[in-house]
């Protein structure tokens, strides 16, 4: 399937209502036809089980900024879904991560991404290559994959680290940041209050990472109420 063959199968599935929806659910974000997630995932399915590599090649050159959302989510997904090499993937990747401009692709993708857990010391440090990106998505990827790949035994103690050294005003990242520290307390809730006891992170970030864990079912409101004197002065939970 050609990009351009993807993009005609995407504009006879638009849906003008949620088009709509998801403008205001991605603010800033142009181009949006508004086609619906399951029936994405199922056209990156067909092209990931047939000339996937062919539509890759052909997205690296074509699928850009002025493209429709939908076709950068496909492009994401195909990464995701195909059987490709170490090495292949890695240079999709490189292509595309550069390419994401919202929350929506970063998050729908990443998460997507199972064949990090097959081969996970590769693909850790492949992601932290991102953590002195100067780009907002790019920061946002990495968070993601380590927050729906890596949130173990073997990796929270340089995830609560990376916490700590990363540094970005984007509100993208700073949302990203605190989903993952939740993450990590409802997994290691030991390890990670005493990172929130004494941490780098900005004020507004710190204390959407305790709003966030006391927002979860596997909290229990005795660890909440504990949680809410951690809480920094001046910002507002």
């Amino acid at each position: 399937m050609t990009t351009e063959q993807v993009k005609e199968q995407l504009q006879t599935l638009a849906e003008d209502d949620y088009k709509a929806f998801n403008e205001n659910l991605l603010p800033g974000v142009k181009h949006i036809l508004g086609v619906r997630l399951p029936l994405l995932r199922k056209i990156a399915k067909e092209i990931a089980k047939t000339d996937c590599r062919v539509y890759l090649n052909e997205a690296a050159e074509t699928i850009g900024a002025e493209s429709f959302y939908e076709e950068l989510m496909i492009q994401g997904l195909v990464i995701g879904y195909a059987k490709l090499g170490r090495e292949e993937r890695v240079r999709y990747l490189d292509e595309f991560v550069p390419k994401i401009q919202s929350w929506g692709i970063c998050d729908s993708c990443t998460m997507g991404f199972k064949f990090m857990q097959k081969e996970p010391e590769f693909w850790f440090s492949y992601i932290r290559k991102y953590k002195d990106s100067s780009s907002e998505f790019e920061l946002r990827f990495l968070l993601v994959a380590l927050l729906a790949h890596y949130v173990e035994e073997a990796h929270i103690r340089e995830i609560l680290d990376l916490c700590n050294t990363i540094h970005h005003e984007g509100y993208y990242v700073k949302m990203a940041a605190a989903w993952l520290v939740s993450v990590c307390y409802v997994k290691f809730p030991e390890q990670t209050k005493a990172f929130l006891c004494e941490n780098q992170m900005d004020d507004f970030t710190h204390n959407k990472s305790i709003q966030k864990i006391r927002e979860s079912y596997r909290v229990s409101k005795e660890e909440k109420e504990e949680l809410n004197k951690l809480k920094r002065k001046g910002q507002q939970l």
